[in-house]
């Protein structure tokens, strides 16, 4: 077409134009275009792969008409933000997600887990993953963007102290694992409650109320808390219970902890203790025998600090004690059951009704005067029968007595062992001067140590018998008003140093082996009863030596003590007796035949001189 014809084709068109506006003057529309018609179809029927290749050409106006649509209505896939998107479609394996964008998106439905019911139309928060994956689609992620916004979230509530929902998931060591928006965090045993969990399985797949209170952005931990949410709502309750108290107000409590040492109370916000003394009148070894966990009861405020944080608590201060109701019929002389609660080792004390205890000294357990442990006598627990020997109700004491429900052996001692009459009885005990010897229960006797043995020579009562050996004893004295007992062994045998006395009398000569040299001396031993002390000067023989140890010489006794058993022995006087004899011999035999031939007085002398230096060993 020449340039000529298109213009008379443009002024034909204007007019045309310019007839049709003059016929239908009565209403003038401005024209609108596609895209400001229906800008969702204009931009899905938009060529875009033509526009690229320059097929499709567009002019300027329609080109920024194009951009302002594209930036209204889709999202910049460019930025690593979190954006909602619509579910359009399910699989079985995938959701697409419509989010406004060039293409939709596609998620795997493994990242919807924690929400089966997942449906078309539901709003859902994704972030780009894959801009254009080979296929040219866009990959999401939900569960990246679950986690964007869950820190975000549990920063907000961590920084203004919104309190979050949490699923308790499992248990795990010290405490819990709960989902707060998606992300774990840590739910320690102490922050579960106020009051000390016994079972943590109750709270597991619960969803709670929690506040955030400790956040580690390095290593990405949570911990949330339970317990602060109730401290807060009973702190209020603190204040005003506190400022109520008052010595000796009764209140209900909860037992909220038991221990060795007493009851924690919860009374409802402010927690009393109740030491184990004030649980019970009666003797407890442990506060459970009273009180269980959980168990309701009332207790009696005895005594706090100034600002009232430590509350003494008491329980058996809210019934009588049982002193004041002990009957008035209770007298000494009365014979009552109770039992071992206690045992020391000065006696035992016994429960004859509930809070209300006698001791029963070691010395009221048996006549014996002989003292021994209370744990010999009796055991915690045992019922045992006693009778009260003394009552005090103002004090609150009482003593009693077991022995006194036995006859006293003693009464009818002169009877039954009379001095001189033979026994036999049981080694209780030493001391270093003599032993004593139970007779039987409450009788007692010593034993010296100098009538154990006629013989032998005893330092200590131990050389001589064992405790617990059976030994046969004979009365000696008998002290009937002081109660005592004085007891004899040897006395059961004959002395043998009666015998002895005899057999080994001044001047009797006897052969014996040297045992031993002593000190100034040496021992021999005639038997097993007499060992004689030689001393050093009569060890001497006839040839000037001495007897030496072993050796066998006739010995002469020169000293015999009965009373101190003590005997001593000469061997040289053995032979010097012979000398003696000699020299009288020869003295009578030279008197004689003086008398015969009537010699001169000196030559007697020298005779006489002659005998006495040959027995003083002169030549």
């Amino acid at each position: 077409m020449s340039e000529k014809e298109t213009k008379n084709a443009e002024v034909e068109t204007t007019e045309a134009a310019t007839v049709e506006t003059t016929e239908t003057q009565t209403v003038e529309t401005p024209k609108v275009s596609e895209s400001q018609a229906n800008p969702e179809k204009f931009l899905k029927d938009f060529n875009w792969h033509n526009y690229e290749e320059g097929i499709d050409p567009v002019d300027d106006k329609q080109l920024e008409e194009f951009e302002k649509l594209v930036a209204e209505n889709f999202v910049d896939t460019l930025n690593d933000e979190v954006v909602e998107g619509e579910v359009i479609h399910i699989s079985d394996r995938d959701a697409i997600i419509d989010i406004n964008a060039k293409s939709e998106g596609v998620i795997s439905l493994n990242e919807f887990r924690y929400n089966p019911d997942l449906k078309v139309g539901d709003k859902v928060e994704v972030l780009i993953d894959v801009r254009e994956d080979a296929t040219g689609q866009l990959v999401l992620s939900h569960r990246k963007a679950r986690v964007i916004k869950a820190w975000d979230r549990v920063n907000n509530a961590h920084d203004t102290g919104e309190i979050v929902n949490g699923f308790v998931k499992c248990r795990t060591k010290g405490g819990m694992i709960v989902d707060v928006f998606g992300i774990e965090a840590f739910l320690p045993g102490s922050q579960i409650d106020v009051k000390p969990i016994r079972d943590y399985d109750q709270y597991v797949n619960k969803t709670m109320e929690f506040k955030v209170v400790k956040i580690n952005h390095e290593f990405k931990n949570i911990v949330v808390s339970h317990k602060a949410l109730i401290e807060a709502d009973i702190e209020e309750q603190k204040k005003e219970i506190i400022g109520q108290l008052e010595k000796g107000q009764v209140l209900e409590g909860t037992v909220k902890n038991i221990t060795s040492y007493g009851v924690f109370i919860d009374l409802g916000g402010v927690d009393g203790l109740i030491h184990i003394t004030d649980l019970s009148w009666s003797r407890i070894n442990h506060p459970n025998e009273i009180v269980e966990l959980d168990q309701k009861l009332n207790v009696v405020i005895l005594d706090f600090d100034e600002d009232k944080s430590r509350i003494q608590l008491g329980l058996k201060q809210l019934s009588k004690h049982p002193w004041e109701a002990l009957g008035d019929t209770v007298k000494v002389g009365d014979k009552v059951k109770g039992k071992v609660v206690v045992i020391a080792d000065y006696g035992a004390f016994v429960e004859v009704e509930e809070g209300v205890e006698g001791l029963v000294h070691v010395s009221e357990m048996s006549w014996s005067t002989h003292l021994r442990s209370a744990q010999d006598f009796v055991s915690v627990g045992d019922e045992i029968e006693a009778e009260i020997l003394t009552l005090d109700r103002e004090d609150r004491k009482m003593s009693l007595g077991i022995k006194q429900l036995t006859p006293d052996p003693w009464t009818d001692i002169t009877s039954k062992y009379p001095v001189g009459s033979k026994h036999t009885g049981i080694v209780r005990n030493f001391t270093n001067f003599g032993v004593f010897v139970e007779l039987e229960e409450g009788i007692d006797g010593l034993i010296y140590i100098s009538d154990l043995s006629w013989t032998k020579k005893i330092k200590h009562p131990s050389e001589f018998c064992n405790v617990g050996d059976n030994l046969e004893v004979v009365v000696l004295e008998l002290d009937v008003e002081g109660r005592k007992l004085s007891l004899g062994h040897k006395q059961t045998t004959d002395n043998p140093w009666d015998k002895y006395e005899t057999e080994f009398a001044l001047g009797t000569v006897h052969t014996a082996e040297i045992s031993e040299i002593v000190d100034k001396g040496a021992t021999i031993e005639f038997n097993e009863d007499i060992v004689a002390f030689v001393p050093t000067r009569h060890l001497e023989k006839e040839d000037g030596k001495k007897v030496g140890k072993g050796e066998t010489a006739e010995f002469k006794i020169i000293e015999f003590n009965k009373e101190f058993k003590r005997v001593v022995a000469s061997h040289t006087a053995i032979f010097k007796e012979e000398e003696i004899a000699n020299v009288k011999a020869a003295a009578k035999k030279a008197e004689a035949q003086a008398a015969e031939s009537k010699p001169t007085l000196g030559d007697a002398n020298d005779a006489l001189q002659a005998l006495k230096d040959k027995m003083d060993g002169k030549k």
